[in-house]
């Protein structure tokens, strides 16, 4: 079969870290640590958030899905990541890298808009507490996750068919050990304008807005604990906000960084954009279990009571 099929290529080649090739099999050990600790520490947070009733609470049903979009995310990039650099195995079909690109952006989104109910929760827990039972329940929350995921899916579906429509014949040698839009759309020799506004489009509308929305969220939670006459009450009442705050950061400061470098950083070496992504896609998963499970004392204590329960 020829490298080439029409106007597509048959497989795509995938690139660890451009100068660093001799290194890849010593990068292995820590990206595979970095995979167990993400797929362990969120799956042990989605164990304890089932197991403990004391945590069938809105904020830890949200936290139950920010940890299955960090595990998703991390399942969609591992095959290809750790072949890349465990077995130098770099070739991609073109079908599938179009549904791993489609995956990665659509949990990635996914990761967004729960960050976005997550400050909601937060907003109403400090601003309106004697209602927040009645505005948060079950159905509330079982709705946000349904519209995120909607959301994520419409919105990101023309994906996969705005590359395929366009003729890819100046490489098959993609930029990073995965397969996303902005790397796939370079290599295309026709017109990529209708890509990059649809591509600009979906940033702004959705990753631009649900941050927006953050900080309008924490300026309003702001002004409610200033209200607090108790020094030690504004502190615990800012305190129940610092897990989430961690991980809002944890997340958009990469995202900028990579669009920043993507859009402005042309003559930056290739491995500074490759090393951007990677933190982008690998960092969050990792910090977030972390995250909540070193500030949430009623995490770590459902977690203890998990595991001497496993050791009875």
């Amino acid at each position: 079969m020829g490298l080439f099929n029409g106007t597509h290529p048959a497989y795509f080649l995938l690139t660890g870290i451009p100068g660093l090739e001799s290194f890849h099999s010593w990068l292995a050990g820590p990206l595979c640590v970095m995979y167990a600790v993400a797929f362990g520490g969120n799956t042990v947070i989605l164990q304890a958030v089932r197991a403990e009733p004391s945590l069938h609470q809105p904020m830890y049903y949200l936290l139950s899905l920010l940890s299955f979009s960090d595990v998703a995310m991390s399942m969609a990039t591992l095959p290809t990541v750790l072949r890349t650099f465990c077995f130098n195995a770099r070739s991609i079909a073109f079908d599938a890298c179009l549904v791993q690109m489609f995956l990665i952006h659509s949990f990635s989104m996914m990761e967004s808009g729960i960050l976005l109910a997550m400050s909601f929760d937060r907003y109403v827990a400090i601003c309106d507490p004697l209602h927040y039972a009645t505005v948060l329940t079950n159905g509330v929350i079982a709705g946000m996750g349904v519209a995120v995921t909607t959301r994520s899916f419409i919105t990101l579906f023309p994906l996969p068919f705005l590359i395929k429509r366009l003729p890819i014949c100046r490489s098959n040698v993609l930029s990073h050990s995965y397969c996303l839009h902005p790397d796939m759309m370079k290599l295309a020799c026709a017109d990529t304008t209708i890509n990059s506004i649809y591509g600009l489009f979906v940033l702004i509308s959705t990753f631009g807005m649900d941050l927006c929305f953050i900080f309008l969220s924490y300026v309003l939670i702001l002004r409610s604990v200033m209200a607090i006459a108790s020094h030690e009450e504004r502190l615990k009442a800012l305190n129940t906000c610092g897990s989430h705050i961690l991980a809002v950061l944890a997340f958009y400061i990469p995202m900028i960084g990579v669009s920043a470098v993507h859009r402005f950083g042309k003559h930056t070496p290739r491995y500074v954009h490759v090393l951007m992504s990677n933190i982008y896609l690998f960092v969050p998963p990792v910090l977030n279990p972390l995250i909540y499970s070193a500030k949430t004392k009623e995490i770590r204590r459902a977690i203890v009571r998990m595991f001497r329960r496993v050791k009875m």
